[in-house]
């Protein structure tokens, strides 16, 4: 059964939360790995914890499996505290990047495992595989062994012996690590498509932007053990909370200057001798105080004649990079900063409009960037 497409527990002030994080810090020796951690994730989320590498999103999804305890701080799961249950007792499952198959059995036999290591009849254990099976298409390979299948398909079986024993909830270690760009696509989809086939809740660990921003009902951006922004992957995207998060999430020009604040815009005082950037806000600053404005490069129109626009800049065209889809224009302004500008090349490119070392303007509408205090 999947999940409506109004699907947001979290902007139900009664709804009950599946997983609670209160207060969680976890210590190694001198190092503090999760810094006062507070987040809920709701039952049928796929969720996302995302940040570099060392920002704690492991250490997370590794208390949460019970391979490791907080130092502070509890963590619930449907309310009940999860510190005392040992990993094998706990509602559930964890899939490793690495699938941790085994290589001498079937493909039948490695989703029956954990079914058989906890004795349940044989007829259930056979109608349950071959649930799995089916859900994960997979049913023409189950007499295989791991190595006379591909990679996307052991991926596969990880997933089903995974979701064989029904856990409450299903944590994925970077998953998608070891398929190739184009088979990784194509399995975020159908990880999402048995997500809300089987309604499990499940919490995904991964540094890859697009992955999160694709698969997650909600993403965490982690920064240093701490959750910088929790939100939906659209409100993430086009309202940023820091300069953090707008760097971290997809392409962005960011543009610093002193604020002058006005009835529901922050005017931008960005170079001497230039206009003022102006962007719709109700940020409360200080006139003179450093802001920001985070503008992303598909918004931001280019144009030979000067436009008439809220914000607009003159430059001259530094570098173009042809991706296909879409073409990005590098611009330098007179006082030194690029900025990138994106069009899409909806007609088969015969010559470009603009090339290098043009005079050109850029011009983007007070909604189209962000303004932010850090």
């Amino acid at each position: 059964m999947s999940a409506p497409a109004d699907f947001a527990p979290w902007d139900d002030p009664g709804a009950r939360p599946l997983i609670r994080f209160d207060g969680v810090t976890k210590r190694f020796g001198d190092f503090t790995a999760i810094d006062n951690v507070d987040l809920d994730i709701f039952e049928r989320e796929f969720f996302a914890l995302l940040g570099p590498s060392g920002c704690g999103k492991t250490t997370l999804m590794r208390m949460l499996a019970g391979f490791e305890a907080p130092t502070e701080g509890t963590i619930e799961l449907d309310g009940q505290d999860i510190a005392p249950v040992p990993p094998n007792k706990r509602a559930t499952n964890m899939m490793f990047q690495s699938y941790a198959l085994f290589p001498h059995l079937s493909v039948r036999d490695n989703i029956a495992f954990g079914l058989q290591r906890e004795r349940l009849p044989k007829d259930r254990i056979a109608e349950r595989v071959d649930e799995m099976l089916k859900l994960v298409q997979l049913e023409p390979f189950a007499g295989r062994k791991p190595h006379q299948i591909s990679g996307g398909q052991r991926q596969r079986v990880a997933l089903a012996r995974c979701l064989a024993k029904a856990p409450k909830l299903l944590l994925l270690d970077e998953p998608l690590g070891a398929l190739d760009k184009k088979l990784r696509e194509e399995t975020q989809f159908e990880l999402m498509d048995i997500q809300e086939k089987t309604g499990t809740t499940f919490v995904i660990v991964t540094h890859d932007q697009e992955e999160a921003m694709t698969v997650a009902s909600r993403v965490a951006v982690m920064d240093h053990g701490r959750l910088v922004q929790v939100a939906t992957p659209a409100a993430i995207y086009e309202t940023p909370n820091s300069t953090y998060v707008a760097d971290f999430i997809g392409d962005v020009n960011i543009i610093e200057g002193r604020a002058e604040p006005g009835d529901g815009v922050v005017g931008i005082a960005w170079a001497e001798g230039e206009p003022a950037l102006s962007g719709a806000s109700d940020l409360a600053v200080s006139k003179g105080a450093t802001v920001f404005m985070a503008v992303r490069p598909e918004k931001v129109r280019i144009s030979a004649e000067r436009p008439e626009a809220a914000n607009r800049v003159a430059g001259k065209v530094l570098d173009i990079a042809y991706l296909g889809n879409i073409s990005t224009y590098h611009v330098e302004l007179p006082g030194g900063q690029v900025i990138k500008a994106q069009t899409a090349n909806t007609d088969r490119l015969s010559r470009r409009d603009f090339t290098w070392d043009d005079a050109v303007w850029l011009s983007w509408s007070e909604t189209a960037g962000v303004v932010l205090a850090r």
